[in-house]
């Protein structure tokens, strides 16, 4: 995956989504958005899709450095983390490839930041 990391884990849906969410917050991240793609699709096209949630995670110390640089950079926030039930009833937790959005700035200077959320994201993932 180019844009992302991701890890299939032997737990159930909500109890990763439980451990990702403790993992974000060991690592300095907080959930400021969450969308349950599967209540979205049933609700606006009333099909049924498989559980599939979306976190926006933001590193607050992180995101002000970013931001104080380039005020544009917010248009990369927050953080994407997401979490689905596979068939076989385990679960795949991903988190965005930081480094990847960095690339369509053009912004060398907030590599090292970019690189520090790759690292934090990653520590977050594996950790579950």
């Amino acid at each position: 995956m180019k844009y992302g990391y991701k890890r299939n884990v032997a737990m159930g849906f909500e109890e990763a989504d439980s451990a990702i969410r403790e993992a974000l917050k060991e690592n300095g991240f907080g959930v400021l958005t969450e969308i349950n793609v599967h209540d979205k699709l049933k609700e606006k096209l009333d099909v049924d899709f498989r559980r599939y949630r979306i976190l926006g995670a933001c590193n607050p110390s992180i995101a002000h450095q970013a931001l104080s640089a380039e005020l544009e950079i917010g248009l990369l926030f927050p953080c994407n983390v997401v979490i689905w039930e596979n068939d076989d009833k385990s679960t795949t937790v991903a988190a965005i490839d930081a480094e990847q959005m960095l690339a369509i700035t053009e912004q060398d200077n907030l590599e090292p930041l970019f690189s520090e959320v790759n690292n934090l994201l990653r520590k977050a993932v594996d950790s579950i």
